[in-house]
């Protein structure tokens, strides 16, 4: 935990100090790798100290702290840029030093230590990578979609760039509202179903967002995907950190990447079938949402 908190500080104030943009993107890619390195970890953690038929809330409110960051930097990192764009990665640096220092609270682990040290091997499992697959497919189809909801914006409601920026923060302001009660959801009615759920709910949303004819829809439907991918991402994390293995921190670090590849693949997937039919770009992604979602982790319950 400690080394990925450094490994943060040290990239940002690499941005800060980059001279060039080839250096700039390497060290934006360190604070990528850090943090991989801390997300899994507090994940692994914070289940470690909850019991088991609360960790659907614990993830909730962990979530709904994440969304809260994710949607608010952007803001605060704008309005330092505003002086200066170094202040934004200097900050950056200034918060991650004193939380490497301080640690997990008590020593926090998640549960008993296994004997010998875990390898990732271990969750290379086919149940742990289908909920990579099921997150990577749920949050890049979802959130993924935030360029293409910026495009439409401009292109058919004839936003500016401040006007879609507010819009696209519905998502996470809705995230963060809803993540405990999300949690509190997976907790009462299990994260396979909720899952299931926030994918078919997500699919009408998007669905929705290309082709609502009125602002406010498109802004009321951005903003319920929000909530349908909370849905999504505490599920798939709960059930990577539920029973059937001492290795949480791995299983989660798999579905996280599975996450983080999924949103970073959206836009070169679905740009091109963009130009191709912009209604196509919505309603495709809808369909899959929809259906592979559902199928992913059916695969799971019939073998149980």
């Amino acid at each position: 935990m400690v080394a990925g908190y450094a490994l943060y500080v040290l990239a940002s104030l690499a941005c800060m100090l980059a001279a060039t943009w080839t250096v700039f993107l390497a060290a934006r890619a360190l604070q990528g790798v850090a943090n991989a390195f801390t997300t899994p970890l507090l994940l692994a953690a914070l289940a470690g100290t909850v019991e088991p038929d609360r960790l659907g809330r614990a993830l909730g409110w962990f979530s709904s702290l994440q969304a809260a960051g994710q949607t608010f930097a952007p803001l605060v990192g704008g309005l330092a840029a505003e002086v200066d764009w170094r202040l934004a990665f200097g900050g950056a640096a200034a918060v991650a030093l004193p939380l490497g220092l301080v640690g997990l609270p008590g020593g926090a682990a998640a549960g008993p230590a296994p004997a010998g040290r875990p390898r990732l091997r271990s969750v290379w499992t086919g149940p742990i990578l289908r909920l990579g697959l099921a997150a990577g497919l749920g949050w890049g189809l979802l959130a993924g979609l935030n360029f293409l909801l910026a495009l439409r914006l401009e292109e058919v409601f004839g936003l500016g760039s401040g006007a879609r920026g507010l819009v696209l923060t519905a998502l996470g302001v809705a995230g963060i509202l809803s993540a405990r009660a999300v949690g509190g959801a997976i907790d009462r009615i299990g994260a396979r179903r909720c899952v299931a759920l926030g994918a078919v709910g997500g699919a009408l949303t998007v669905a929705g967002i290309g082709t609502a004819p009125v602002l406010a829809a498109v802004v009321a439907c951005w903003a319920l995907a929000g909530v349908c991918g909370q849905f999504v991402l505490v599920g798939v994390n709960t059930l990577a950190l539920g029973p059937g293995g001492a290795n949480g921190g791995g299983a989660v670090s798999v579905v996280q990447a599975g996450r983080f590849a999924g949103t970073a693949a959206s836009p070169m997937v679905i740009t091109p079938l963009h130009h191709a039919d912009p209604l196509a770009a919505f309603l495709v992604p809808a369909g899959l949402l929809a259906s592979a979602v559902p199928a992913v982790l059916a695969v799971d319950r019939r073998r149980a």
